[in-house]
């Protein structure tokens, strides 16, 4: 037992891997989107997201403490709404998001690392950095969950020291007149579309139910590591964006995009700024990849045991109980070499949000069972619903493509998992560790 305990992840590394995935790549490329739509509203964007993240929260952790399993928001669905095409849709959709976004990491890592090297952007530099990148957090999670959760210790805390050096020099700077905010209608609807996207930013808490049966304590543990993640990112992003807002004019940081965060620095850290928060975007990047993946592998392998992903991941003959791993991590950098995945990333925020709605309907259902308060889950639903309408909406009104993209992956999902049903004859299995510490 000794030993056994010796290899679960602790609560600090379980925080380390949620944080690291949240505040990923999206919080150095994102910034001059938001500034964009939001304006001076962005760090109330970041707040109104936030609490959005936590409706959601609310369900995770009442039923992450009672159903203890690597299929995480799946297994929650399961017991709720129980072996059904809509349950194996949404695995099939999940699984599929975290291939999407560990290529989408690898994709960024290269973007940010070929020009601090001064090395010529192209598709084979790219196509090379991408490899490597997958390859060395594939065989780092080759050693299991306590090398991931070690490692994303030390990552995350270089990062956050590094942001934390841009917000306390940055907020010695700040211009008040920046950041003061607008409430007429158009910055009110700005507010609430950047808050709509910013609230997909907060994805990565869920990681923690799909690491559960790896933690010590996860009765225990998974509420405590979905709260505490939560309030340090948020913390993060909101006193990030005052930084950024407060120092810079709002054209200058849209006009910034990509490497907002950068430009902004600049103003009171001059090139060392600049220098710093891009080697910042470079471990955030990292963290986001190696958590992601890991995340993604336990969801494949675990599908697997349940009996929802292709027979081909139970083969145990070369990669002892490796298989979702490797399998995911193929496909990752098949999407990294091939793809311009932009829309496709645009599609999986509807795709976590069509599955935080049925993981809050699952605990409506369970809720004699799982415990907590009837009105709250009840009310979270609406919010949560509330914000995929305005999601697809505003997809609607400014990327048809991909509001088209989006129905044809959730058809496609269904289809797909229709015809493994039919040929296979096999739906999910039992859940294999449910409540157990």
């Amino acid at each position: 037992m000794e030993n056994n305990n010796k290899r679960k992840i602790s609560l600090t590394q379980a925080i380390s891997i949620a944080v690291g995935t949240m505040i990923g790549a999206s919080i150095f490329a994102i910034f001059g989107v938001g500034a964009q739509i939001a304006k001076q509203d962005l760090p109330e964007a970041f707040v109104l997201s936030g609490l959005f993240a936590l409706t959601v929260a609310y369900s995770y952790t009442k039923m992450g403490a009672k159903i203890v399993s690597n299929a995480g928001p799946i297994a929650f669905i399961l017991r709720g709404f129980g072996d059904t095409i809509v349950t194996g849709s949404l695995s099939i959709l999940m699984w599929f998001s975290y291939v999407v976004s560990i290529s989408m990491f690898a994709k960024g890592f290269a973007g940010y690392f070929l020009p601090l090297l001064n090395i010529p952007v192209s598709s084979i530099a790219m196509g090379i950095t991408e490899t490597v990148v997958i390859s060395f957090f594939t065989v780092l999670n080759f050693f299991g969950s306590k090398a991931v959760g070690k490692t994303e210790v030390y990552i995350v805390l270089i990062k956050l020291l590094i942001l934390g050096v841009f917000i306390v020099f940055g907020f010695l700077m700040i211009k008040p007149d920046y950041i003061v905010p607008a409430f007429d209608a158009g910055h009110v609807s700005g507010l609430v579309n950047a808050s709509v996207i910013f609230f997909l930013s907060y994805m990565g808490f869920g990681l923690i139910t799909n690491i559960s049966e790896n933690m010590e304590k996860p009765k225990k543990n998974v509420p405590k590591a979905i709260y505490i993640s939560i309030a340090v990112v948020a913390f993060v992003y909101i006193s990030v964006a005052l930084v950024a807002v407060g120092n810079l004019p709002i054209d200058a940081l849209i006009k910034a995009q990509d490497n907002a965060l950068a430009v902004a620095a600049q103003p009171f850290l001059g090139q060392f700024g600049f220098l710093l928060i891009s080697i910042g975007a470079l471990f955030s990047i990292s963290s986001a990849l190696n958590a992601t993946l890991y995340g993604g592998a336990n969801v494949a392998y675990s599908f697997a045991k349940e009996g929802e992903l292709p027979e081909i991941f139970e083969r145990k003959v070369w990669f002892g109980t490796n298989e979702g791993l490797y399998f995911t991590a193929a496909l990752g950098l098949i999407f990294a070499l091939l793809f311009n995945i932009g829309g496709i990333a645009a599609i999986t925020s509807a795709v976590f949000t069509i599955i935080y709605l049925f993981v809050i309907y699952s605990h409506l259902i369970l809720i004699k069972e799982i415990g907590g308060s009837r009105f709250w889950v009840v009310f979270n639903f609406i919010v949560v619903l509330a914000v995929f309408i305005l999601l697809m909406y505003f997809q609607w009104r400014d990327q048809k493509m991909v509001f088209y993209g989006t129905l044809v992956t959730f058809a496609a999902a269904v289809i797909i998992e229709s015809l493994y049903r039919y040929l296979s004859k096999r739906g999910f299995g039992k859940l294999h560790n449910t409540g157990n510490e």
